[in-house]
């Protein structure tokens, strides 16, 4: 065993059987470097990552190769979940270099950190039309003992172009214009065809998608509505949602929505379920119904610690070196077995099952996807469409329960505090808007126990609760502290704030922006740096301001959602001064951030709009009603106030009152007016 088998990331600790003398990310492993003047080998990967695990295979378990590190490198190895902060610094360094990144990222740096040479993959041999890792590292170490000058020359030019690039603020004036502007540039990406933005690979968006829905709710412009459900149609009935099992797959290899990468995370799935539980509610289309109760059911079932709260990290893509989605594809044998006759007549033109898959490793797996609609199919069998939902949930059935025989992939445990406040929020969205009091209650369950298991007062959030149920503070001294989980952990707590009208959750918000007003702003240029502080090893001392969807929301973007909500609930104007300072902090380059930015326009769309504040009072018994459909209510830019029993405007509770600008609607008493003046009062079209 290495130096990774006591850690507690389970991708460290997968590796710490190899020959290679790893180091975890660590002081010791520079000073080491600097003392033996080594070059540092740095290599960041995930547990879910297949290429990662494949390169693990293929070089650091040779043990000639392992010696040659040992002898002539210090060898880093770094999970990209349990340290997104060097993840991201180093992501942009090696794209400097070489114009790509992803994972496994191979980076070679001097021995204070700096990097002079990288890429991603690398084969043992020559394969794939890459270089052989032998010879790049031979390359690399003739490189950096006989050309030193050369070395640090690219070294500095990589600094110096990293500085520029993880600092994304760009002062600008903030004008509608720039609203209408992303929309048009979204649509400019838009693939009509299938929906979703660009050609392949192809990433959901779930921020835009957002985004789009509200103008479209504002404007009343068809496109819009056409760009947002085109797009979660088209994922719906893809390959890269899981229509056996539910949830979504990370992302979709062709421009079709097909063939996934077939890794689940939780922050996808997050973001997915909020944004299909808000367009079933905007929009009542019972596929998005049928999708968020896919995810819900999916987390529930793999994902969620029922005891405790919390929720899993991510599920792998495969369970072997050879396997690239295996458990989630099937061939026409495995899937005609499973079935009856006239189960199997339905499923193989349901789901496009035929002798000769998608998968390149094995041509005879199929992924599943919606290759028919029910009403197609009765046609095309003259029978009922009550018939062929019958035999396609009996198909899903049967299909599922043979699935669950397969050794199935691995699921990463670890609870992140700002992926876990991101599902929790989603949980009480989708609780809302699909009536599940279970989705509510373990979310709730979830939030408490990052309440109590994570939060530190006086510092707020480590990015990780503890695998024994203590904060990490001791086992990961001084971190990382980063700006997502403060802020993410913030509205998870004002969505718990709005569902349960419980003081409590508002104060501890409040509690966790007043840390990232104290800890993370930028007091000079505006904004909000990632990390608490510009300490630590290597390009640590780097500070970042990142506004791009990388992929989960940017943490900018969502504390300036949040400094929005806690002004609209509190009326208190700092929180509103705080947010605009830190969108004007972006406003040049928001004219060029379009689709990568969805989470920044809906901020902005927020503060050059308004928000939406509906003040529910009565007891919790008697206004339970009006404070459900405030909630399940699709409407942009809303915040809910729960108060207990007084009268509103002289209208004795149970009473809800809508307030959007600078305009009130009359109380209403019943959950269809509030329903009506919701959909109406202030709406500009």
């Amino acid at each position: 065993m290495n130096r990774l088998a006591n850690e507690a990331s389970a991708y460290l600790t997968s590796a710490a059987h190899q020959p290679v003398h790893w180091h975890p990310w660590s002081d010791e492993a520079f000073a080491r470097a600097l003392a033996d003047d080594k070059p540092i080998l740095l290599d960041i990967g995930a547990v879910w990552c297949h290429w990662c695990h494949v390169m693990d295979g293929e070089s650091y378990e040779d043990p000639d190769l392992a010696a040659f590190l040992n002898e002539r490198f210090v060898c880093i190895k770094v999970d990209r979940d349990e340290r997104p902060d060097v993840d991201s610094r180093y992501q942009r360094a090696v794209q400097t270099l070489t114009g790509q990144g992803g994972w496994p990222l191979t980076a070679l740096l001097t021995p204070d950190g700096e990097v002079f040479y990288g890429g991603t993959y690398f084969p043992p041999d020559g394969r794939y039309g890459r270089p052989g890792f032998r010879a790049v590292l031979e390359r690399v170490l003739e490189t950096f003992h006989q050309q030193r000058d050369q070395v640090a020359a690219t070294a500095k030019q990589v600094r110096d172009h990293l500085g520029q690039a993880l600092n994304e603020a760009s002062r600008g004036d903030l004008s509608p214009a720039l609203l209408s502007q992303a929309a048009e540039k979204m649509a400019r990406l838009f693939d009509w065809r299938y929906g979703g933005f660009g050609t392949q690979p192809k990433f959901p968006h779930p921020a835009a998608v957002e985004f789009l829905l509200a103008r479209w709710w504002d404007t009343g412009e068809p496109w819009l509505r056409e760009l947002a459900e085109k797009t979660l149609s088209g994922m719906a009935r893809g390959g890269v949602y899981d229509q056996i099992g539910g949830g979504f797959h990370r992302y979709s290899v062709d421009e079709r929505w097909v063939v996934p990468h077939f890794e689940k995370m939780s922050y996808d799935n997050s973001e997915l379920l909020k944004a299909y539980a808000h367009a079933y509610a905007a929009l009542g289309n019972p596929l998005y119904r049928e999708v968020a109760e896919g995810i819900v059911g999916w987390s529930f079932e793999v994902m969620c610690d029922r005891e405790r709260g919390g929720f899993a990290a991510s599920q792998d893509a495969d369970v072997g070196l050879n396997d690239d989605g295996d458990y989630f594809t099937w061939t026409e044998d495995e899937a005609r077995t499973a079935l009856s006759a006239e189960e199997w007549e339905i499923a193989r033109r349901r789901w496009d099952i035929y002798p000769e898959g998608e998968i390149h490793h094995d041509a005879r797996k199929n992924v599943l996807w919606v290759a028919r609609s029910v009403k197609a199919l009765a046609e095309e069998l003259q029978t009922t469409e009550l018939q062929v939902e019958r035999l396609i949930q009996g198909a899903e059935d049967k299909l599922r329960a043979a699935r669950n025989k397969r050794p199935a992939p691995f699921v990463d445990r670890a609870i992140y505090v700002g992926w876990n406040a991101m599902m929790a929020e989603a949980f009480l969205d989708a609780g809302a808007a699909l009536g599940r009091a279970d989705c509510v209650a373990f979310a709730l369950k979830t939030c408490e126990r990052l309440w109590n298991e994570a939060f530190v007062p006086g510092n707020g959030m480590p990015h990780r609760v503890d695998a024994q149920g203590t904060a990490p503070g001791s086992r990961l001294p001084g971190g990382p502290w980063l700006l997502d989980d403060q802020a993410q952990a913030a509205s998870a707590f004002l969505a718990a704030y709005e569902h349960t009208g419980d003081g409590r959750w508002l104060d501890r918000a409040r509690e966790l922006a007043d840390m990232m007003l104290a800890y993370y702003l930028d007091p000079n240029g505006g904004g909000f740096f990632d990390k608490r502080d510009a300490e630590g090893a290597g390009f640590l001392t780097t500070r970042s301001k990142p506004i791009q969807d990388a992929p989960t929301p940017a943490p900018n973007s969502v504390a300036a959602l949040v400094l929005l909500k806690l002004h609209t609930i509190t009326d208190e104007l700092p929180f509103l001064r705080e947010a605009e300072r830190s969108l004007e902090a972006f406003g040049g380059a928001a004219e060029e951030l379009g689709l990568h930015a969805g989470a920044y326009f809906r901020a902005l769309d927020w503060l050059l709009n308004g928000g939406c504040k509906i003040v529910v009072a009565g007891t919790t018994t008697s206004s339970s009603s009006l404070a459900s459909e405030s909630i399940a209510c699709f409407r942009p830019r809303k915040a809910v106030v729960r108060k207990e029993s007084p009268p509103v405007q002289g209208v004795e509770p149970p009473v809800a009152l809508v307030c959007a600008g600078k305009a009130c609607a009359a109380p209403v008493r019943a959950p269809d007016d509030l329903r009506e003046t919701l959909e109406t009062f202030g709406r500009r079209r």
